[in-house]
């Protein structure tokens, strides 16, 4: 038998987060007497001292300091319980959100939507494009269900989908194809990269090598085909977004000593399987599908 409730961890959590017993009283909606005994029977079940209330304020001892560790992953824990159990109840999700690195294949993307529609044809589906790490922090924001990035995130599900090829490009008549000699990494400092700009808001980071003096950055990757297929620069573009450029000749692969061709891995990602509903699932599964089907 446990010696405490939930309750009181999260009414213990509270008056940390908020300096003191009212400001934790009017978080959870309960009396300051109310939240001070429970504080209190915790302290008394545990026999830990968790609290040193100065003045107005309540500080943590080093006791506590620990406590409030495992309590915070226990509350989390429970939190993510209640979600899953509202899942169950509420049956089929009515909108699956998916946040989309844009350098995934579409056609595969499309696919697995096309599949998704034959099964929940009332499901509402919400795409957002992203670029780098935008979609990991959609995700670890609640803003989407699922997301596809390059970036796998620590500790949670995570699906590896399929390789994507990037290569170094420029338009027929740049002067980069000017040289019949491989080109270096200095020699491209003189003229301007066209480079992918993160679309996550609190950490980002831009895409393809940065060490060009001049540079243009643009949010979407259709903007740098755009820009590299009109002469205004080079850049290192996924090669099956640019076959037909590279069939007719407006786009050639730039003549590099090293690096003309990189990879990079795309994964699945969810906080918590448990949590997806049906359309979730189904969708999880389909894409999976695709993309082995794909490489095989």
């Amino acid at each position: 038998m446990a010696k405490a409730t939930l309750e009181q961890w999260r009414m213990f959590k509270a008056v940390v987060e908020h300096g003191g017993f009212a400001g934790a009283s009017a978080a959870v909606f309960k009396s300051q007497s109310t939240v001070h005994h429970a504080v209190q029977k915790l302290e008394a079940a545990l026999q830990v001292k968790l609290l040193e209330v100065k003045g107005r304020k309540a500080y943590l001892t080093e006791s506590g300091k620990l406590i409030l560790r495992r309590a915070e992953f226990l509350i989390d824990e429970a939190s993510k319980i209640e979600s899953v159990a509202e899942t169950l109840s509420e049956g089929v999700e009515s909108t699956l959100k998916i946040a989309v690195d844009e350098v995934f294949p579409q056609h595969l993307l499309y696919q697995a939507l096309a599949h998704i529609n034959e099964l929940y044809p009332l499901v509402k589906i919400e795409l957002i494009e992203s670029v780098l790490t935008g979609a990991n922090e959609l995700l670890t924001n609640a803003a989407a269900d699922l997301a596809i990035s390059s970036i796998p995130i620590y500790g949670i599900n995570c699906h590896t989908l399929c390789n994507i090829q990037f290569l170094a490009v420029a338009h027929a008549s740049h002067p980069l194809h000017q040289r019949s000699e491989p080109l270096t990494f200095r020699e491209l400092k003189l003229h301007r990269q066209i480079v992918v700009r993160d679309s996550a808001t609190q950490t980002s980071q831009d895409e393809g090598w940065l060490g060009a003096d001049m540079r243009w950055t643009v949010s979407h990757l259709r903007n740098s085909i755009d820009m590299v297929s009109q002469n205004f620069g080079y850049a290192w573009l996924p090669s099956e977004q640019i076959q037909t450029h590279l069939k007719n000749n407006t786009l050639k692969p730039l003549n590099l000593e090293q690096g003309t061709t990189r990879t990079l891995k795309l994964y699945l990602m969810c906080t918590d399987n448990d949590r997806l509903g049906p359309v979730g699932q189904a969708f999880t599964q389909q894409l999976l599908s695709l993309c082995n089907n794909e490489q095989n």
